[in-house]
């Protein structure tokens, strides 16, 4: 039986909780003066402990942004070459964390239990499991061709199938290399645009990190429930459970051994209806004065329930919403200021013309717009900065719109 977690004994307010969890991910202060050089940027890495990916590109790539939220200017190019390059630059990983992610590799030993349970068919589906099973002499096929030829996108197979149907309609290929990476046979090689080179996990992964002991689940996915709560400054069971998509009797108890080492402590925030867990250590500055935009997949904001909790902040993406049916936009970013999320803004990077375009600018009720337009206009010119855009052009929609168009 699992042990329960123990009691709560102390209580902290919703904005001491808010500055808690914004320290926590480096989102409470100024930020660092200037364009930040790579050991800057793998600090950032290690403190969240992975970058989201995503393939929605309106913008820039959803992996690149929570760097940008909490350095400002830094090399994009950086960030490829220690994640997506096959060689010694590599000091990154892809795998399935919170979801698709890239990961420090000291991660890889934490999540070779996933990669193992996934090889004895313990996750998903009894239907697709059952289809797994019907295809593995096709797979150990796949597994062969790329030993004998080297690194291969599905695209490249000898015999990649019919793509099954729209959108996320994979080929067999597809399919198949795709449960090899959930298994840990294979690993990304890197990125042709943004699809996927696969290859043998042996020829991507550093020998010296293969070589590292692989701890027992129990032990593992206690190192990731610390990882996530610490990253998270403060959080439920459950936010400390998504973070890494963690099982949820193995996570109960393993914040139950976390508290009793005096690792995490039980803590109420008031308003919430769940005891939280506030990470030994963790800061709490007198005030937070960060602006940022902020990824729709940014750990402060990816788990949704979360957000609202914390921020009373409601959010969906809305990319696969019908237009007609958008109450935002189609890729619409939150805007950190001052400890509040306070506004949310459509923004598309329109590349051929040079310039980042607002579709839609929102202030949420009850923002404090003192200063708000002058900071978002900052942060706007910013990002148009940096990503290599000479112009930023306000659309008149949304009630922050005309203040924010008088600062371009």
């Amino acid at each position: 039986m699992a042990a329960e977690p123990p009691k709560p004994k102390d209580t902290l307010s919703l904005a001491e909780a808010r500055r808690v969890a914004l320290a926590a991910q480096g989102l409470a202060g100024a930020r660092p003066a200037g364009r930040s050089r790579w050991p800057s940027v793998a600090a950032t890495i290690d403190r969240l402990g992975f970058l989201q990916i995503d393939s929605v590109n309106v913008l820039v790539r959803s992996h690149y942004l929570p760097l940008f939220s909490r350095l400002g200017d830094y090399d994009r190019a950086a960030l490829d070459r220690h994640g997506f390059t096959h060689g010694r630059h590599r000091t990154l990983f892809e795998y399935w964390a919170h979801e698709a992610c890239l990961l420090p590799l000291s991660f890889h030993p934490l999540l070779r239990w996933r990669m193992a349970r996934a090889a004895r068919y313990e996750t998903g589906t009894a239907a697709r499991v059952a289809e797994h099973r019907k295809r593995e002499k096709y797979y150990r096929e796949v597994l062969k061709e790329i030993e004998r030829r080297g690194p291969l996108a599905a695209s490249d197979l000898e015999d990649p199938g019919k793509r099954a149907g729209p959108w996320w309609g994979w080929t067999k290929g597809k399919g198949a290399l795709e449960r090899l990476f959930w298994t840990g046979e294979v690993t990304s090689a890197g990125r042709r645009g943004f699809e996927r080179v696969y290859d043998l996990t042996e020829r991507v992964i550093p020998a010296e990190v293969l070589a590292l002991p692989t701890p027992s689940e129990r032990d593992a996915i206690r190192a990731l429930a610390l990882a996530g709560a610490r990253a998270l400054g403060i959080g439920t069971e459950l936010d400390v459970r998504d973070y890494f998509r963690l099982p949820p009797q193995e996570t109960r108890r393993a914040l139950a051994e976390l508290v009793e080492e005096g690792a995490l402590v039980p803590v109420m925030v008031a308003g919430w209806a769940k005891p939280a867990y506030l990470a030994a250590g963790a800061e709490m500055p007198r005030r937070a004065t960060a602006s940022a935009l902020l990824s729709p997949f940014d750990p402060l904001v990816f788990f949704r329930p979360r957000a609202e909790r914390l921020f009373g902040f409601h959010y969906r993406i809305e990319i696969y919403t019908p237009q007609p049916k958008r109450k935002y936009g189609y890729y619409v970013l939150p805007f950190l200021h001052r400890g509040q999320l306070a506004a949310r803004l459509d923004l598309k990077a329109e590349r051929a013309e040079g310039f980042l375009s607002v579709g839609g600018s929102h202030a949420e009720a009850g923002a404090d717009h003192h200063g708000l337009s002058a900071d978002v206009a900052a942060e706007l010119r910013l990002m148009a900065q940096w990503l290599g855009l000479g112009d930023v052009r306000v659309a008149a929609n949304g009630d922050l719109a005309r203040a924010l168009a008088r600062h371009f």
